[in-house]
């Protein structure tokens, strides 16, 4: 069966002020969206999933999806504020969503084959869905529990125009995640040296050569089931703090360690580059333009 590319677009774009991924970037109005949908084409993905918000899915679907209702299956799916396992409820006052793993715990009805994850509103490459591809088509038919991670450099995913989150990673001897901890804040400070926030909040030096994970995941459907454990354990411990969240490489790091799962990583020679901040798009459009230049896209997509 034909992977799934699994999106995550319900963020709200606070930093970026308003909705980056339907923010055209390519000379004939395409989105990042529009590249990362076109990539998995032509990786040999056969559906794309959507998680969205419901308060802005029609805009949506017409903005972007329609795009690529005659060349791929398009789905979509709703993250909610209360979609939770049973005996949980939102904490009065809450309204931001919790986290990344919620995003795609939303598509637990939906996806019922191998599946890759990634954010709406980053850049990713050719190379990179073409090795997820690949790591897929390598499984053994009765393959039911792998997972693996594209990775990029850290130096490679900073932003000049303000600070940056990032699954800071570590490899094993045979390649294999061995450690993954989420930083908040990443950014080059004044003195030239890349710092970020740890999850216990201290603010701790990070190499600018550390493999990080930019979300882009390839995982089997019995990471549903394992997640939902992970959600449930995290809304035990954190669910009643306003602001807490349950990241996708907290989870992973927790099979990894716990020796439910083996996460080999997959390097991709892909340039990566994303929006997060409004100066960030000259970057991706000069990007975007080059790479036409270079023949890795046609000048237009459809």
């Amino acid at each position: 069966m034909e992977p799934t590319l699994l999106v995550l677009a319900a963020g709200m774009g606070s930093r970026y002020g308003g909705l980056k991924q339907m923010d055209p970037m390519g000379p004939n109005g395409e989105t990042v969206l529009d590249y990362s949908v076109f990539d998995a084409i032509r990786a040999g993905f056969g559906r794309v999933v959507f998680i969205i918000r419901e308060d802005f899915a029609e805009a949506f679907k017409q903005g972007v999806g329609a795009r690529f209702a005659d060349r791929i299956q398009v789905d979509y799916v709703f993250q909610k504020l209360d979609d939770l396992p049973d005996g949980f409820s939102v904490p009065e006052g809450r309204e931001k969503p919790w986290g990344t793993s919620h995003a795609v715990r939303a598509a637990r009805h939906t996806v019922k084959e191998h599946f890759a994850v990634i954010n709406a509103d980053d850049f990713y490459g050719q190379d990179a869905y073409v090795r997820a591809a690949a790591f897929f088509n390598s499984l053994p038919a009765s393959s039911d529990d792998a997972m693996a991670m594209v990775g990029y450099p850290l130096e490679n995913t900073l932003s000049d125009h303000g600070h940056v989150n990032r699954g800071i990673c570590k490899l094993d001897e045979k390649g294999l995640l061995s450690n993954v901890e989420e930083y908040l804040n990443i950014e080059r400070e004044d003195d030239s040296t890349v710092r970020g926030d740890a999850l216990d909040g201290s603010r701790r030096e990070v190499p600018s050569d550390s493999l990080v994970s930019m979300n882009f995941w390839a995982f089997s459907p019995a990471f549903f089931g394992q997640l939902e454990e992970a959600f449930t354990r995290f809304l035990t411990e954190s669910g009643n703090q306003m602001k807490s969240e349950c990241y996708i490489p907290t989870v992973v790091d927790h099979l990894i360690h716990g020796g439910y799962a083996e996460c080999p990583v997959l390097q991709t020679t892909s340039a990566w580059f994303g929006v997060t901040y409004p100066d960030d798009k000259p970057f991706v459009v000069e990007s975007i333009a080059k790479l036409i230049k270079e023949g890795e896209y046609p000048e237009k997509l459809s």
